[in-house]
């Protein structure tokens, strides 16, 4: 009995082994099975606006002023953000900004201190 995956591209149960990997003959997809790479989610990787890679916790500085929605003052270029946390999406660092309370910011907008 045929105890090898089907394929993931076609579904095809004709697949083989060969040379350490798994081959479907209909489609030609070849594919290992590393379960552990699959459930891997992706690694996050956020620069700031100089290039330097960004991780939780960090310090960093404001490289421009920035209109906050509903406050009368924007953000100060030179403003520091202490503990620093990534997320996913558009705005992808959240903080506390000491005097505005919790912020989402870009990147972009940032340099690491």
């Amino acid at each position: 009995m045929n105890n090898l995956p089907n394929c993931p591209k076609c579904n095809s149960g004709y697949t083989y082994e060969g040379e350490g990997m798994f081959v479907c003959p209909e489609c030609g997809n070849e594919w290992t099975l590393d379960l552990e790479s699959e459930h891997r989610e992706p690694e996050r990787i956020v620069r700031d606006a100089n290039g330097n890679i960004l991780k939780d916790g960090d310090s960093v500085i404001l490289i421009k002023d920035l209109k906050v929605k509903g406050s009368p003052s924007p953000l100060k270029i030179g403003t520091k953000v202490k503990n620093i946390r990534l997320v996913e999406g558009d705005h992808n660092i959240d903080c506390k900004i000491d005097g505005f309370g919790a912020m989402s910011l870009k990147s972009e907008f940032v340099k690491k201190s």
